[in-house]
């Protein structure tokens, strides 16, 4: 087996360096960081783990709380990214990932418990319900902890730009001639508030004013409830133009209620999502929306994670956003057109 004085030599660099690679570092440059796991790799080098735990003082474990009541789980193609680029960069780094669960065995713990129980060097919250007591407890403990799609102050937080993005597509909704425009938005949160923020001031901006009754609280991620809230809107005496979702998975929920009431899409109804999953630009016709890039956010939560455990001092509790993209899709009629 090779050890660290052959990838020193192997590399041409010091067994320091070699070390320091090793062990996620942050003092040597990254393409040396790759260029030393790269050949560790290839030389079938594994380090002692318990040796590795008692000198760094560290488990190299994160944990990684993923709590949500969508039936599709793991499966759901937006967190399915997210989670795997951090699993890949924080493998890169040196460091495993376990998911924080309520039991162990037949012993039941908090979410806190569980983290003391594997002894975690921190934690990545990637979806739960985020004002529940064991989240907040465990968000306020000691643990270095990373978030996405909400923002506390005791945490970094990883977040697309939501107003930003809503902004872009509620305008080109409107320049598509749509005035009447309905919004099944997500339970409040953060990025709730930001997209209904984006929402409310393109409407102010172009003098637009709609009823109320456009307004209604869905359930992100949930094709059943925003079929049930979509055809409460198309049976309005006075029924919109376009319904904006809160995310791809609900646009999919109202496609379904229009085409089993025979309504077209984009003819009779328009509709838009948001987060731009790729199994909503494989339908007919392609979805309108707004693209996250789930990698990124899972990297950039990754390394931000990474860097509050091993350099606490120097890296700052801060809000981290994204850019977004507008996936112009064939799902919003153009009104304009008919004039």
């Amino acid at each position: 087996m090779a050890t660290i004085k052959d990838l020193s030599l192997r590399c041409g660099v010091s067994v320091s360096t070699v070390s320091k690679a090793l062990n996620g570092y942050q003092d040597i440059s990254e393409a040396t960081r790759e260029r030393i796991l790269k050949a560790a790799n290839d030389a079938g080098y594994f380090p002692d783990a318990n040796a590795r735990a008692l000198k760094m003082k560290k488990t190299y474990n994160i944990g990684v709380l993923f709590s949500t009541m969508s039936k599709h789980g793991l499966r759901n193609e937006y967190f399915a990214h997210i989670l795997a680029s951090f699993k890949e960069k924080a493998a890169k780094r040196g460091y495993d990932i376990t998911f924080i669960e309520h039991n162990i065995g037949n012993r039941k713990m908090t979410y806190l418990d569980h983290c003391r129980y594997r002894n975690f060097d921190g934690v990545f919250i990637a979806c739960a319900e985020f004002g529940e007591a064991e989240v907040l407890e465990l968000v306020n403990s000691d643990y270095p902890v990373v978030t996405i799609d909400h923002a506390f102050n005791e945490a970094i937080s990883v977040l697309s730009d939501n107003a930003d993005g809503m902004r872009q597509l509620t305008q080109y909704i409107i320049d598509q001639g749509h005035k009447k425009i309905a919004y099944i938005h997500g339970t409040k949160s953060s990025v709730t508030h930001n997209r209904l923020v984006g929402f409310h001031n393109v409407l102010k901006e172009n003098g637009i004013s709609i009823p109320d009754e456009y307004f209604v609280e869905g359930i992100y991620r949930s094709a059943e409830s925003s079929e049930e809230l979509a055809l409460k809107l198309l049976k309005l005496p006075n029924p919109p133009t376009c319904i904006l979702a809160s995310d791809d998975y609900a646009a999919l929920g109202v496609m379904n209620t229009a085409r089993r009431l025979g309504i077209k899409i984009p003819e009779d109804i328009s509709v838009a999502g948001y987060d731009g999953i790729s199994v909503a630009q494989a339908l007919e016709p392609k979805l309108t929306t707004v693209k996250q890039d789930t990698d990124k956010i899972g990297t950039e939560a990754a390394k931000q994670l990474i860097n509050l455990i091993e350099s606490p001092m120097t890296t700052s509790l801060d809000n981290i956003y994204l850019k977004v993209q507008l996936v112009k899709g064939a799902s919003v009629k153009n009104l304009n057109e008919n004039r």
